[in-house]
C-alpha cells in the first residue's frame, strides 16, 4: 500500500483536530514525521477532491473542508492508492500456459481483494480515527 494513503489519513486527522485554524505544511509534516514537500504532494491531491482548503500568505496554510462523518477511508484510499493492490507481473512467456495466463488470474484475483478491503474501509470514517486516537489504551 502506497504511503500516501497514510500521509493523508494523517494529514486529514491533523487538520480536523485544528477545526478553527489554518495549519501549514511544516506543521503537517513535523507531525508525520516526513520531509513537507511529500505533505504539500498529498495535501495538493486532497485540496483537489475537496477535502482541505488552503490560503496563502501570511495566516494561512490548510483546513479541513468536510464534515468529519462524511469522509470514509475508502473515499482517502481510491484518490491515493486505487489499484495499488494489482500485481505487478513480468514479461512473461506467452508460449507457456502459465505465463500466458498468470497477468490476467492474478489481476482478477487481486481486483476481488481490493473490493472488500473497499467494503471493510467504508466502515471507517475521519470521525472514528480522531475517536481511537483519543481512546485510551
Amino acid at each position: 500500500m502506497k504511503s500516501d494513503f497514510t500521509l493523508a489519513i494523517h494529514s486529514l486527522t491533523y487538520l480536523a483536530l485544528q477545526p478553527d485554524r489554518m495549519s501549514t505544511s511544516d506543521a503537517i509534516s513535523g507531525s508525520a514525521g516526513v520531509h513537507a514537500v511529500r505533505i504539500r504532494k498529498v495535501l495538493s491531491l486532497l485540496k483537489k477532491h475537496g477535502f482541505i482548503k488552503s490560503k496563502e500568505g501570511l495566516g494561512g496554510g490548510f483546513i479541513f473542508a468536510r464534515d468529519l462523518s462524511e469522509v470514509n477511508l475508502w473515499d482517502i484510499y481510491m484518490i491515493t492508492s486505487e489499484g495499488a493492490l494489482q500485481p505487478k507481473c513480468p514479461e512473461s512467456n506467452e508460449q507457456c500456459v502459465v505465463g500466458a495466463n498468470m497477468q490476467r488470474v492474478l489481476f482478477n484475483i487481486f481486483i476481488g481483494a481490493e473490493e472488500h478491503l473497499g467494503e471493510y474501509l467504508k466502515k471507517f470514517t475521519l470521525k472514528d480515527v480522531v475517536e481511537l486516537i483519543y481512546e485510551e489504551k
